[in-house]
């Protein structure tokens, strides 16, 4: 028996009761308290000067997790158009997607799966790099950074 649930919103959060009879032993039941999260999406902004590099944390709050145990993807989004940049799957090494001429080989995956730009250049400013990670076949964690960059 399963309880298969479709549009899940917040407001199906709650306590669940599945009880059926059995002869010759009578009525069984058991309980399952569903907890509905809202996706959340972390926002920040990174500050940094021309011509240096640029290191951005996937997902900054999450030391506690080893995320190279989930498959995760880095992407860049400039005037609503996102363009994937880096892939990574476990035990696998980090496939960069260098169809964007405008990062081409300044692009590089570094510790605990941060995104690593040098050197970054003007047009990098206002860009939204966004890393993404599939901790669960329906969860994906995501943070998203905005880049300012300034010159000397």
């Amino acid at each position: 028996w399963a309880l298969h649930l479709k549009n899940v919103t917040i407001s199906l959060s709650g306590q669940y009761e599945c009880s059926f009879a059995t002869y010759p032993y009578g009525t069984k039941a058991t309980k399952i308290q569903l907890i509905v999260k809202a996706e959340e999406e972390q926002r920040y902004v990174k500050e940094v000067w021309l011509n240096q590099t640029l290191e951005i944390p996937c997902l900054e709050d999450t030391a506690s997790e080893n995320l190279s145990n989930y498959p995760l993807k880095w992407l860049v989004e400039e005037n609503g158009t996102k363009e994937e940049l880096v892939t990574k799957e476990p035990s696998h090494p980090a496939v960069y997607r260098n169809s964007s001429m405008l990062f081409g080989q300044r692009i590089h995956l570094g510790l605990n799966n941060a995104l690593k730009i040098f050197p970054t250049k003007i047009t990098d400013d206002g860009k939204v790099f966004s890393c993404h990670v599939v901790s669960h076949p329906e969860r994906v964690q995501k943070s998203s950074t905005t880049v300012r960059v300034f010159g000397k």
